[in-house]
């Protein structure tokens, strides 16, 4: 089986490569997604060898490019939008919650939206304002769509094909902060094989507390685990992967065992996702709870300026604290 070292961004633009080979219905539209390849190059060399037809460059408009998206999906189309920045998708916020996410059902099935939504989110890379922000919760929250996160080179070439072979709508957060990490890449492995889209998964084994993340906070939660291992506490770490339908059967199994948990994620605190994973893992695991589930996120404030911005993001040792906080009770 090939296996390649890719960076999280070249999986996804090997991914994508092999939706459009494989389907020719798949069509790939954005703001500088075809010349330029992309802010972050994740279409890079795309269009250059399947034509502008199917990796177009759109104007400056997202409600127009997820409009027309729209329509392209009833008409058999599996269109993949990017949204070039995180801040930029609230102009096509009408047009995902009010079409995309309603016409499955207002059709009464009869009319399938196959699209995916790309969008770079979170914070770390020096951004100005606008490039930082962690809009998920809004659309985890909105009935008639899924929403899903990859956070490593793997996921993101197979979690990318996944989406984009479904026929619900789907926004695909990716964390743009760790566009340039590496992992190892199976290439050549069936689809019908790749682990579920919609499944959480253990992505380090431990014993007595859970830190559950998604996205960019997954290799910080990774790290948090290693540098608690010298101080000889084994964490696990739950990667999420799936923010709506939130699948938290390994989470429930982890906190059982552990009896603690720490929820992480980047977006504010404040009605995040860690409020909703944490109601339901009190509910699930109450009895075998050693203190209360505990959450790291950021700051109920705007965006920072960049010169600030480690100290709104979490980071390990805020993670770290927060898992002495458990041990406490």
């Amino acid at each position: 089986m090939a296996t390649e070292t890719l960076t999280l961004g070249k999986a996804l633009n090997t991914g994508l490569r092999k939706a459009l080979e494989n389907d020719p219905k798949v069509v790939i539209m954005g703001e500088d997604v075809g010349k330029l390849g992309g802010v972050f190059r994740i279409t890079d060399g795309l269009q250059k060898d399947f034509g502008e037809q199917r990796v177009i460059d759109t104007p400056l408009a997202e409600s127009g490019i997820i409009g027309t998206a729209v329509g392209l999906a009833i008409r058999g189309y599996r269109p993949v939008c990017e949204i070039q920045f995180d801040g930029f998708v609230y102009p096509a916020y009408d047009q995902i919650v009010s079409q995309v996410a309603k016409m499955h059902y207002r059709s009464q099935g009869k009319v399938k939206i196959p699209m995916v939504i790309r969008i770079p989110f979170g914070g770390g890379i020096g951004a100005v304002e606008h490039h930082s922000e962690s809009p998920e919760a809004y659309f985890a929250h909105t009935a008639g769509l899924k929403v899903v996160s990859c956070a490593s080179p793997q996921d993101a070439y197979t979690m990318i094909q996944q989406a984009i072979a479904s026929d619900d709508p789907i926004v695909f957060m990716e964390p743009k902060r760790r566009y340039w990490e590496k992992g190892p890449v199976e290439l050549d492995a069936p689809l019908s094989e790749a682990y579920p889209l919609h499944s959480a998964r253990v992505a380090r084994a431990g014993a007595d507390a859970t830190l559950l993340a998604y996205g960019p906070m997954v290799r910080t939660c990774l790290d948090a685990a290693t540098a608690a291992a010298e101080d000889g506490r084994e964490l696990e770490v739950i990667d999420l992967r799936t923010l709506s339908p939130l699948d938290l059967t390994a989470a429930y199994e982890s906190v059982k065992r552990t009896g603690r948990c720490v929820v992480v994620h980047e977006a504010p605190g404040n009605l995040g996702l860690g409020s909703e994973i944490a109601a339901r893992v009190t509910e699930e695991c109450f009895y075998s709870l050693e203190s209360p589930v505990l959450r790291v996120t950021g700051f109920d404030t705007p965006y920072p300026a960049s010169r600030v911005e480690e100290e709104y993001l979490p980071d390990l040792d805020r993670v770290l604290d927060a898992v002495d906080r458990t041990f406490g009770w």
